[in-house]
């Protein structure tokens, strides 16, 4: 897959957005569970997939044979309104979606270096790979919690571990994020972007220079996992 060889999807805003993505992933996780009895499911979050939470959670799939993981984390209480876990809990993990088995990073332990162990070793009880992961995209560029400038990002991007502890250089709070190798290691790839900025970023993305400027590059350029791009003003 080069740059150009994604999918845009184009929506009028955000709600229309999440119904139609979580569409596609509702279809995407009944044919793995037709296929292999499970589905697995890793998430990012943030406020741009809320709609698309909503939407999917009241699809009528089987969520008892559905498992949702995290894709990144801030290290902060599971109340807080920065838990990405939080939001998951809230907008999807309702309704019919409430069946599903969730993994949240989050542990007990004071920072995400300590409690890395813990996931890595749940999430390598997973059948891999995994069907759906569905990331963002930041303004500097990021995706997950691979950041532009983060010392662990070298790491992040050729470790074989499959989740690392990662501190931002500019945003808050030390995070827990998979790692570029178990991103590829997805069935397929959704990426939601929202407003001018973002579309700024991931048209730059396209361009030249490296990966570790960008990591969505990373991403972007890969050849082994089908990508889609939802795109709203």
């Amino acid at each position: 897959m080069t740059a150009s060889a994604h999918r845009e999807i184009r929506h009028a805003d955000l709600e229309e957005s999440g119904t139609a993505c979580a569409r596609s992933i509702a279809a995407q996780l009944a044919t793995a569970i037709t296929a292999r009895g499970t589905a697995t499911l890793a998430l990012s979050g943030g406020r741009t997939p809320v709609a698309l939470f909503e939407a999917l959670a009241k699809t009528a799939i089987d969520w008892s044979r559905v498992t949702v993981l995290q894709v990144d984390e801030r290290w902060v209480a599971p109340e807080s309104a920065d838990s990405n876990q939080s939001a998951i809990r809230r907008h999807l993990l309702q309704g019919k979606a409430e069946r599903a088995r969730f993994l949240p990073m989050k542990t007990g332990d004071a920072t995400p270096v300590e409690g890395q162990p813990a996931y890595e070793a749940l999430l390598r009880t997973l059948d891999w790979p995994i069907d759906v992961t569905m990331l963002g995209i930041g303004e500097d560029g990021h995706t997950a919690s691979l950041f532009p400038g983060a010392p662990e990002l070298a790491e992040a991007l050729t470790t074989e571990a499959l989740c690392l502890a990662v501190t931002p250089k500019a945003a808050p709070h030390g995070r827990l994020s998979l790692s570029l190798r178990a991103i590829f290691d997805s069935r397929q790839i959704h990426v939601q972007l929202s407003g001018a900025a973002k579309e700024a970023t991931y048209r730059r993305a396209l361009g030249e220079g490296p990966v570790e400027a960008m990591p969505i590059r990373a991403i972007l350029r890969q050849h082994r996992v089908p990508v889609e791009l939802w795109i709203t003003p």
